[in-house]
């Protein structure tokens, strides 16, 4: 089972909203992107919330940040059979350091997870620790942006991640 390594957050000094996924795909780790799998809705629909259908990675990053959104997953590392979450090895996980990421960019005051497992892991390993940094923030799950989840169309996944440019 291979050990897989995450990358470093996508974040700008005026961030305020932070969009957490799980551990990068074996595309992403690939490519050395974020949701670089062809079929992953993410950028589709960061596309069309924040009107950025003909950039490139470089400018979707550049252009999120200047909006004030992060991302970044919630591993830091873990072993991972394949590029599915539910294939983590849960006793090889190891989370990133939010307490000292939240203290760094205390604008933030949103969470929003993308998926199931980013938030069941996020509230298991690292809530219990951050104290009173996360009693100014809300958090969110939103449906996963993974084509893994296919129980929603992209269309639907659109409608309900409309929340974070409120």
């Amino acid at each position: 089972m291979p050990h897989i390594q995450g990358f470093s957050p996508i974040c700008s000094e005026h961030a305020h909203t932070l969009i957490l996924g799980s551990m990068p795909s074996r595309e992403s780790l690939k490519q050395q992107r974020y949701y670089a799998h062809p079929r992953n809705g993410f950028w589709p629909i960061m596309s069309e919330l924040f009107d950025m259908q003909d950039f490139n990675y470089a400018q979707r990053v550049a252009h999120l940040s200047g909006k004030g959104i992060s991302v970044w997953d919630v591993l830091k590392a873990c072993f991972r059979s394949n590029s599915l979450d539910s294939n983590i090895d849960e006793r090889s996980i190891v989370t990133n350091d939010f307490a000292a990421f939240f203290q760094e960019h205390p604008g933030i005051t949103r969470v929003f997870f993308n998926g199931a497992k980013a938030e069941s892991i996020y509230r298991k390993h690292i809530s219990p620790d951050l104290g009173n940094i996360q009693n100014r923030m809300s958090l969110q799950r939103l449906p996963s942006t993974s084509p893994a989840y296919a129980a929603l169309p992209l269309a639907d996944k659109l409608l309900a991640w409309k929340v974070i440019t409120q």
